[in-house]
């Protein structure tokens, strides 16, 4: 299984390629001299800032600046710019008013240590009998907008607490019910303490890491995955070729990975797809109402930042093969650079039959076996750990799931209780119904920059006159012109999908040449609209969004979420109602993972699985994999 690092030297460096420790060093240096900030800022962003597309076009272009986003605390205040890093001028340096930075994880850190320092707190433990204060675990969550005037003005956090196991195995081991610090970040300190009532600790569960040896399966046997040839791909800095497909990597510290200038090669040319996508925020809000439980929400991207999160990916482990990593620079918030080792991988797998004819009249069999290309991240974001992975395959789809792993929230509960808002998964805990909601942006480029939207379905008849058997199947195609229009649900009844097109390029058949995007896995939300979380992020009451694109339109719940009372985002650009007609469409498509969790998913769960697909539809003239060559190994059906 051995580890690629076949990249081929570079001697620039290209406008989205993600920072350098470096760069964010310099970027950081130039804020501090010249941004007029205290010295109790610290710094929420350092990431690269993408030109648009006349400037990333232009050969004789040398942009190369960062966004900066600092928080000073002293005034609780948020500022946000832009540095150039060619000629170290601060650019746009302004005080983003009424807007709290997200939270970074050394932010989330101290918040826990601070709630724990805390005498009222510690008083609280006692009454429940716990005076080991060093194994109390607080994670103090981005604390939302309830609408509770002593938290208004406030950077505030919402704490959650466990017992973690004496052995240092589970940091979730006992859920210390009911107790909620409300810590002051900027003032640093315990605001309140929110009590509802103790409850005995449950017991501790299994174990996660120390697991008894003598207990593992014994009859796993190896196994190897190689490419005595090396890879198929081939890698420019982050520049990638993969057969016909064309894909530049991107990074920053909110979305983490990001895919820029997604193309295929057709006849001789490489076809745009997808200018850029990206995972643009994801919400999971929690379904208890009760006590302090209704403050569970997590905006994991906007609040926190998935590229801050990011885990190092070990061989065998998080990826098996022939692998290429991508190392990336992320920052601490004092703006000291670090890099995250293997932070993205790289691999082929194999993905059983890409196509097949048995021909029936003389015996001839044709086949060819499917290849995909992975390209993935892993983020640990407090209890979960979610596998952002994007797949692309030989016949020009290109699919995206995720995997979500890690322990499910758990809470305790008193002995002869129980809850209607979620499932016993283990004894003493239980586990509240709830959703993973993700908005992922598409930049569509379908053949150049000027698309539309078409909704397809497929609607039936009942029998009667020109459908005497009642096996109509007529399919409708229509046009979402605006971008109110625009906002809709999947319907199972009629097959719905989205198709993107460019009006102006024809395939053989004469048709509009597109891309559909193919619902998997996915649900309608429980909350009410008029919810906090509900107006906090509304991208997820709609499974497809199609906007205009403007540059400064990246988040689906807007730029600053944390804490913001709602109503930003999708919800706001989408009452201009834009047309979608012959423009440079944005697409952005909703995928609600429901979950009620179940004692298989205790106290580690197995891997979920949802995604969607986007799949050619005219884009080409036929099959484009039918040049894939048949299977070549020896033993194999066509040797």
């Amino acid at each position: 299984m051995p580890k690629s690092k076949t990249t081929v030297s570079k001697t620039t460096v290209h406008a989205l390629d993600p920072l350098s420790d470096a760069e964010i060093r310099t970027a950081v240096a130039i804020v501090r001299a010249k941004g007029g900030l205290d010295d109790t800022a610290w710094v929420e962003t350092v990431g690269t800032l993408e030109p648009d597309k006349a400037t990333l076009r232009n050969p004789k272009s040398r942009w190369r600046k960062a966004h900066v986003c600092f928080y000073e605390r002293s005034s609780n205040r948020t500022f946000e710019g832009v540095v150039d890093l060619s000629t170290e001028a601060l650019e746009g340096w302004h005080h983003v008013h009424g807007m709290q930075a997200r939270i970074t994880m050394d932010e989330f850190v101290e918040g826990g240590k601070i709630a724990v320092a805390d005498t009222a707190f510690q008083a609280a433990l006692r009454k429940r009998g716990i005076t080991d204060f060093d194994r109390v675990v607080v994670e103090p969550w981005a604390a939302g907008n309830f609408g509770i005037a002593s938290e208004q003005g406030r950077r505030i956090a919402y704490g959650h607490c466990w017992l973690a196991s004496e052995d240092g195995d589970n940091p979730y081991a006992m859920p210390i019910a009911n107790l909620h610090p409300v810590i002051d970040l900027q003032a640093r300190k315990v605001l309140r303490i929110d009590d509802f009532g103790a409850v005995p600790l449950p017991p501790e569960p299994a174990k996660i890491n120390k697991r008894d040896p003598k207990t593992l399966r014994k009859d796993v046997k190896p196994l190897a995955i190689t490419q005595p040839d090396g890879p198929s791909f081939t890698v420019d800095g982050y520049a990638v070729q993969w057969q016909k497909w064309r894909i530049r990597l991107g990074f920053n510290p909110r979305e983490g990975l990001v895919l820029h200038e997604i193309g295929y090669e057709d006849q001789g040319r490489v076809r745009p797809i997808m200018h850029r996508a990206s995972l643009s925020e994801m919400v999971v809000p929690y379904g208890d109402p009760t006590g302090g439980s209704f403050r569970r929400n997590a905006f994991d991207t906007g609040e926190y930042g998935v590229g801050q999160l990011l885990d190092s990916l070990a061989l065998g482990c998080d990826c098996l093969g022939h692998i290429h990593y991508f190392d990336v620079a992320i920052h601490d918030w004092h703006g000291v650079p670090r890099t995250t080792k293997n932070a993205i991988c790289m691999h082929e797998e194999d993905f059983g039959l890409l196509w097949k004819y048995s021909n029936w009249l003389n015996g001839d069999v044709t086949v060819a076996r499917s290849r995909r290309l992975v390209i993935s991240s892993i983020a640990t974001i407090g209890n979960y750990v979610y596998g952002f992975f994007w797949y692309f395959y030989q016949d020009g789809n290109i699919g995206v799931e995720v995997k979500a792993t890690g322990i499910p929230f758990p809470t305790g509960i008193a002995p002869g209780e129980t809850s209607p808002y979620g499932e016993f998964v283990a004894p003493g805990i239980v586990s509240h119904a709830h959703q993973h909601c993700f908005s992922y942006r598409f930049d569509m480029a379908v053949d150049g920059d000027k698309n539309a939207v078409r909704e397809v379905e497929t609607h039936g008849a009942p029998i009667g006159p020109g459908n005497p058997h009642g096996n109509a199947a007529r399919v409708v195609s229509t046009p979402l012109e605006s971008e109110l229009s625009a906002q809709r649900d999947m319907d199972l009844g009629t097959s719905r999908y989205w198709k993107v097109i460019n009006p102006s390029v024809k395939n053989t058949l004469g048709q509009p040449v597109g891309y559909k995007i193919v619902p998997g896995v996915n649900s309608k939300t429980f909350l009410d609209p008029a919810s906090p979380v509900g107006k906090r992020a509304a991208f997820m009451f709609k499974h497809f969004w199609a906007t205009q694109y403007q540059p400064d339109e990246l988040f689906a719940a807007g730029k600053y979420p944390n804490q913001h009372a709602g109503g930003d985002g999708l919800p706001a650009w989408t009452q201009r109602d834009a047309k979608l007609e012959n423009e440079n469409v944005v697409v952005w498509y909703t995928l609600n993972y429901h979950h009620v969790p179940r004692p298989e998913d205790f106290p580690v769960q197995p891997v979920v699985y949802a995604g969607f697909h986007w799949m050619p539809a005219g884009f080409f003239d036929k099959n484009p994999a039918l040049d894939v060559p048949p299977p070549e190994d020896k033993t194999s059906c066509c040797s």
